[in-house]
């Protein structure tokens, strides 16, 4: 595409030198070409235009094409290289923007006007070499008076960056304004905040439009300094060349006419290229706001390897809050055998999810210890840890594919453990009635609370996970539902379970091996069904009133 571009250059200079030439022979000056001479020549370029622009039209949308497809992938790439640790402390809605309005400045401004910009460095490289040839007293009057708009324009072009990071910073605000109505969309429906929501994504857009409009704004004064500086210059060069002309210098009408072509190529290119470079530098100042957050907050991960768990998780002295001084969880101490199962009870905000959390690596700003056969939580790399440890929350992520695809997360597996997955995790009968390749739609709309969650659990067992982790699974289901979901993650023999729920239950509860009870983030009782109603204690009174 580079050289197209070089070629395209050169054959601009020769069509440039072709009107001279053919001025001069209409003018009667000596040495001018003949007039078959010239068609000649001017069929020639016609001919080589042909191929190059053949090769332009087969380059530039491929070029365009790979160049954004392996950025795309990158920069995929990098982002799933976060850890669930890092990544849910970020906010997403500043990846959406990323991926999407920042994509569309760096393809418009920076890739898509590449070959612009080789072509008119190119083009006014040569056009300068040609006037020096033609008249180097003309040549350096037209090269000074070209300054001008140069000078001008620059001056203009350093906010180009400035505005357009502005620009990306209103969209990101915008994009997490509409992600949290859209999120929201049945609260704000029930609770008829429709004028408020409407107001608020207003304000966003309304900022987004200002920070554009002031873009437009540099956009307009580049091009308007630019444009009248550059008429100055040209009429300037024309005017000067007129007069050497009649002085008796070597300025031929035909000369004289080309300079004026070579001098709008140059004042072109100086008019243009601070608002190239100036795009050039906000689409790659945007490129490195994107690398900075995909960089940022990435912790060091340990490189100890997990296996299958055989003796158990292993919590001691664990203390951990979301902001400074002030704590979630206090001094906890708890023992999770490997193969057992467990469930974590206690009142809203007692700290069950954030101990589940903190179980899967969701933070390493803890306290005490996390251990796994041993092995401190911080040490493990995430790759192991998710390969040994499975969550199931209350929203489970659905892609828009078929159940089958859902619950292999696209990766290859014999067909008779999927089989045994979906059996295990109880959809066997859904699968029956509907096939493995149904599709699950938008956010899993296609399935049931029930069967979203079965799902999740047979994703865990497809993997052969030794640990299961479940939070408030079944939250949203009814009764009877709940009951299935939580016998089913109780029948995963081998699989430590550690479920935190709401639903206190008495014949689920039994069947758990130890239930932990949390208080305001302290354990204030440990022990079986039978042994913690027989006390009489918190959970006692727990269960009581939720009966």
């Amino acid at each position: 595409m580079l050289l197209a571009a070089a070629l395209f250059s050169a054959l601009n200079l020769a069509v440039v030198w072709l009107i001279q030439q053919i001025i001069d022979n209409v003018s009667g000056q000596k040495g001018a070409l003949s007039i078959g001479q010239l068609a000649l020549l001017a069929a020639g370029i016609i001919l080589l235009i042909v191929p190059l622009k053949a090769v332009q039209y087969w380059a530039q949308p491929r070029f365009m094409q790979k160049a954004m497809t392996q950025f795309k992938s990158y920069a995929f790439g990098r982002l799933m290289r976060k850890s669930i640790a890092s990544f849910q402390s970020e906010d997403t809605s500043a990846y959406l923007s990323a991926f999407s309005n920042d994509l569309i400045s760096i393809e418009t401004s920076y890739l898509e006007r590449q070959y612009e910009l080789v072509f008119n460095a190119l083009w006014a490289a040569g056009a300068v070499v040609l006037m020096l040839l033609y008249s180097p007293v003309l040549a350096a009057a037209a090269i000074a008076l070209c300054a001008l708009p140069f000078l001008a324009s620059m001056r203009e072009g350093a906010r180009m960056e400035k505005v357009e990071k502005a620009v990306s910073e209103k969209n990101g605000e915008f994009t997490a304004s509409l992600k949290d109505i859209l999120g929201g969309f049945s609260v704000i429906k029930n609770f008829q905040a429709e004028s408020a929501a409407v107001g608020l994504l207003e304000k966003s857009s309304a900022a987004v439009e200002d920070a554009k409009c002031r873009k437009r704004g540099v956009s307009v004064i580049l091009g308007a300094i630019g444009g009248i500086a550059g008429l100055a210059a040209q009429l300037g060069t024309f005017l000067f060349g007129a007069w050497l002309a009649q002085s008796g210098g070597s300025v031929t009408p035909g000369v004289l006419f080309v300079f004026m072509d070579l001098t709008g190529a140059v004042i072109t290119t100086v008019r243009e290229m601070p608002e190239l470079l100036a795009g050039r530098r906000a689409a790659l100042g945007l490129v490195d706001k994107m690398a900075q957050a995909l960089e940022s907050n990435v912790r060091d991960e340990g490189e100890a390897v997990l296996g299958p768990l055989e003796k158990g998780i292993s919590v001691r002295a664990l203390c951990f809050g979301y902001e400074p001084g002030r704590e979630v969880l206090h001094d906890i101490d708890i023992d999770f055998a490997a193969g057992k199962s467990y469930a974590v009870v206690g009142a809203s905000g007692s700290g069950k999810s954030t101990l589940l959390k903190l179980l899967l690596a969701s933070s390493h700003d803890y306290e005490g210890t996390i251990c796994y056969d041993g092995t401190e939580l911080r040490r493990v790399s995430g790759k192991s840890l998710y390969g040994t440890v499975s969550m199931i929350d209350q929203n489970v992520f659905v892609f828009d594919a078929s159940v089958r695809d859902n619950i292999t997360m696209f990766r290859p597996f014999p067909a008779a453990e999927v089989d045994r997955a979906i059996e295990l995790a109880g959809l066997a009968p859904f699968i029956e009635q509907h096939g493995a390749g149904c599709l699950c739609g938008e956010n899993g709309r296609n399935l049931s609370g029930g069967e979203r969650q079965r799902i999740s659990i047979a994703r865990s067992l497809l993997q052969h996970s030794s640990v299961l982790l479940a939070d408030e699974v079944t939250a949203a289901l009814d009764a009877e539902t709940a009951f299935q979901v939580t016998s089913d993650i109780l029948k995963q023999d081998g699989v430590t379970r550690i479920v935190v729920t709401h639903s206190l239950i008495g014949p689920l509860l039994g069947r758990f091996d130890g239930i932990v009870v949390l208080k305001d983030g302290r354990i204030t009782e440990t022990g079986t069904f039978d042994e913690l109603m027989e006390r009489k204690g918190y959970f006692y009174a727990l269960y009581t009133v939720a009966q």
